[in-house]
């Protein structure tokens, strides 16, 4: 018997495993029995989810979308141009591939069943799916719930503006008559954790119970009114980007044959890049880099905050250049950027700013301010703008005295707002969006600019006065 076991082990092993895309705080997942997988709402480079399989002697036979998603693309149809999988998404929207799916529909993987429930409310065709180990019982061991229930909150419901109060109830019967009542022993399985746009006030972990949501997830304790009425008046920010993401997750993102590899430039030849080509420069340095040397005109945006925020700022018209840290930058970045239907990308500055610099171009630069001079100008009451570039939410909880406060991603059609004739100071949590916000003031004419290295948690260690 024991031998028995073993040998089916082997054989026919069920395999699960989470997919993080940072950044973009995406979750996905790749589940398999007996030589068939699925992928539930794969990235678009893709390579990972065969990878996995084929170390789980599987081949990917299903690719279930939970809904069409607004921050990234979509890898479908780049994952079943690779391997032949069939795309499942919900019948609520007319997508340009794929195959429709309703509540109740069913499909195997091995001893496991994946059923389908609509839940619609984030989005009208938004699904969730049931699996079922039929080993063992008929009822659902997880779910994996896309954007409708996250882990310590639920998914907004803004993307349709004169149907709030509708998606509003739509999303409150999706969870409490179709997700809960799965039994609060099921694992709960989201499309994104801590730090998505497509939610907020989600928990750190990434392992969850419908039970457990039930009961401590502050929006699950709300009654029904309440529920509806907070949904319905919820303030996100909408990303420029989002359209061109929709329109891609509808009608099917172009399915790229490799990853761009851009060619390494020298400055001479980087340069005529930006005078032919109309180059748009990307430089994912530090702040405390920027603070020393840039290329005017560059859109500064710190590496690891390239998925938040390019495509607040880049344009899908335009091809892109590359300034890193170093060559190890290059690929990593490339990644964030399809991720977000950036693909052209042909060039990156090798050797960096340094050869930028030692070929005897000018460079310009945005000067950094410490936070005791900066609490020595707020003291002594020197004319200047202190330009805090947090959310709504991270200012109403603490901000410096004075501080004008508007969203980074929404500064370029804000710049009235600030006045042109004396400094201005920008400011964050952390210093790294401060640095994004500067370079749009400066190419945008604004010639008196410098950032707060270290902003909002230099403030706190430093001792400042915030006014709430």
């Amino acid at each position: 018997m024991a031998t028995q076991e073993t040998v089916f082990r082997k054989e026919s092993p069920m395999f699960f495993e989470t997919i993080r895309s940072e950044g973009l705080a995406h979750l996905s997942y790749i589940i398999g029995q007996e030589g068939s997988a699925a992928v539930i709402d794969p990235r678009r480079d893709c390579d990972i989810y065969i990878e996995i399989a084929r170390r789980n002697g599987a081949e990917i036979t299903h690719i279930f979308e939970t809904h069409r998603n607004e921050d990234y693309v979509i890898g479908s149809s780049q994952l079943a141009a690779q391997t032949g999988a069939r795309i499942y998404h919900g019948s609520r929207m007319d997508f340009g591939y794929g195959n429709d799916v309703h509540t109740g529909d069913e499909f195997n993987i091995g001893n496991l069943v994946l059923r389908v429930l609509e839940t619609p409310g984030h989005t009208y065709e938004s699904i969730s799916i049931a699996v079922i180990d039929t080993a063992f019982g008929a009822s659902p061991v997880a779910v994996f719930t896309g954007d409708a229930l996250f882990i310590g909150d639920v998914g907004r419901t803004d993307f349709f503006p004169d149907k709030r109060l509708e998606t509003a109830e739509l999303l409150y019967e999706s969870i409490f008559r179709t997700l809960l009542p799965l039994g609060d022993h099921v694992l709960l399985y989201p499309a994104h954790g801590s730090g998505s746009v497509c939610g907020s006030g989600m928990a750190e972990r990434e392992f969850s119970t419908l039970g457990y949501e039930r009961l401590y997830n502050p929006v699950l304790q709300l009654d029904r009114k309440a529920f509806v009425q907070k949904k319905a008046t919820e303030q996100h920010y909408i990303a420029p980007y989002f359209k061109k993401m929709e329109q891609h997750n509808q009608q099917g993102a172009p399915v790229l044959q490799a990853l761009p590899s851009p060619r390494p430039c020298t400055a001479d030849n980087f340069a005529r890049a930006i005078d032919l080509n109309d180059l748009q420069i990307l430089d994912t340095r530090s702040p405390e880099a920027i603070a020393g040397a840039c290329i005017s005109g560059s859109i500064t945006i710190p590496q690891d905050m390239v998925p938040a925020f390019a495509g607040w700022f880049l344009s899908y018209d335009r091809p892109i250049g590359l300034i890193v840290n170093h060559y190890e930058q290059v690929q990593p970045t490339v990644r964030d950027l399809i991720r977000l239907g950036y693909d052209n990308i042909p060039v990156y500055l090798h050797q960096e700013m340094h050869a930028w610099e030692t070929s005897g171009r000018l460079y310009d630069r945005i000067p950094a301010v410490h936070i005791e001079a900066l609490k020595q100008m707020i003291a002594t009451q020197e004319r200047f703008t202190l330009l805090d570039v947090r959310s709504r939410e991270e200012f109403a909880a603490g901000h410096l005295p004075n501080a004008l406060n508007v969203y980074v991603g929404e500064l370029p059609d804000n710049l009235d707002r600030i006045p042109r004739d004396i400094p201005v100071v920008t400011f964050c949590g952390s210093g790294k969006r401060a640095i994004i916000a500067a370079a749009i003031l400066k190419n945008n004419g604004f010639d008196q600019v410098s950032d707060c290295l270290g902003s909002m948690l230099a403030c706190k260690a430093s001792g400042c006065s915030v006014e709430t």
